[in-house]
């Protein structure tokens, strides 16, 4: 079965050095907590919002062990008023035995706030 697990992370700072290191502990989780290994990742998709063009997001899956050959793609997130700034969103679709509800999805840093139905306290 085909499932995506979504992610999302806010910086501080539109700089490169800090949406790579959030990027890379935020797609860490999703992977940890699901159990995902490189080669079950059918791709990764990852939106940023407006404020955020410092670097691509995407460089964060090459510093991953094992990460080389899995498919990624950066773009803008839609510009919505009054929308979280400074957020990084992932979409990782992934071959996984586990149901929908099983999977767990991550919410980092100030993105808390858009699925607080989601965050496990």
């Amino acid at each position: 079965m085909i499932r995506g697990i979504r992610g999302a992370t806010t910086v501080n700072n539109n700089e490169a050095e800090e949406i790579i290191e959030q990027t890379k502990i935020m797609i860490e989780q999703m992977a940890e907590k699901n159990n995902v290994e490189p080669d079950s990742i059918a791709s990764v998709m990852i939106s940023v919002t407006a404020d955020l063009n410092a670097t691509f997001p995407a460089k964060a899956l090459r510093l991953i062990d094992g990460w080389k050959y899995v498919p990624v793609m950066c773009m803008p997130e839609i510009n919505v008023p009054n929308s979280l700034p400074l957020c990084i969103r992932v979409m990782m679709t992934v071959n996984t035995e586990k149901s929908q509800k099983d999977i767990e999805h991550i919410y980092l840093n100030e993105a808390i706030k858009l699925r607080p139905d989601l965050v496990e306290e």
